[in-house]
């Protein structure tokens, strides 16, 4: 029979101040505008397969051969109403994305912790920013490890027959913050050959014997290990100093 090890229940509820719960609105205001832009962007991309019509990938392709569609005069008029709300839309939410894009760039330009932050691989200005935001005080993670599984980014361990097997990450933690990690540490796997560092040869070695997706939340979990580090200690991260 199979049986969890148990790890303790971990319950972090840091203090935040009124700015930090502004800057943690306009992510969460950017994820959800972002989430539809894609939903608008998929409706767009089918209908207009369609009529065999197949955009390159990205919303400003789509939106380029979206107009070539609209000006084709053979389209019923049914076709280019729905054609027209789908491109208006997605321009609205692309320029409401974008002011929200500068509102975060400010912050960041006026927070030293998230500047630091940005420099990790796969680290931007958005993840840097929720980051900063989020966790007002590391100190009270023991260690980058225990930042990391609060963070939902330790594999879930099973003991069978006395051994112990690794499982898939666990559901808890900060969904946004693991979703933004992985989601960078996937950046930096798709340009670990172009670009040698010792992270690059460490990931470049995991995936000759682990999968993509695996390697992408070990490296997830690196990277919130490091983003620990620089927190409780005000380092500023060295690519080739000691690993973290």
């Amino acid at each position: 029979m199979c049986e969890a090890v148990g790890r303790p229940t971990m319950r972090f509820v840091p203090v935040k101040t009124v700015e930090q719960q502004s800057i943690l609105m306009a992510h969460r205001t950017r994820s959800l505008l972002v989430r539809q832009r894609t939903m608008a962007a998929n409706a767009l991309r089918a209908h207009l397969a369609e009529y065999g019509l197949v955009a390159n990938p990205g919303i400003a392709n789509l939106v380029k051969l979206a107009d070539r569609a609209f000006a084709d005069e053979a389209l019923p008029a049914y076709a280019h109403r729905a054609l027209e709300i789908l491109i208006r839309r997605i321009a609205e939410l692309t320029e409401e994305i974008g002011a929200l894009d500068q509102d975060l760039k400010a912050w960041h330009a006026g927070n030293e912790a998230s500047r630091r932050l940005a420099a990790i691989p796969g680290v931007g200005v958005i993840t840097a920013t929720a980051l900063a935001a989020t966790v007002t005080d590391p100190d009270q993670f023991r260690s980058g490890r225990q930042f990391a599984a609060w963070l939902g980014l330790t594999p879930q361990q099973h003991s069978t027959g006395g051994k112990t097997r690794l499982g898939g990450i666990s559901k808890q933690g900060d969904r946004y913050l693991r979703r933004l990690l992985v989601v960078g540490a996937t950046a930096v796997m798709r340009h670990a050959k172009r670009n040698p560092t010792p992270m690059t040869d460490w990931v470049n070695g995991l995936l000759e014997k682990k999968p993509f997706r695996l390697v992408s939340v070990a490296l997830a979990n690196k990277l919130a290990r490091i983003a620990w580090v620089l927190l409780t200690r005000g380092e500023t991260y060295r690519p080739y100093g000691r690993p973290v």
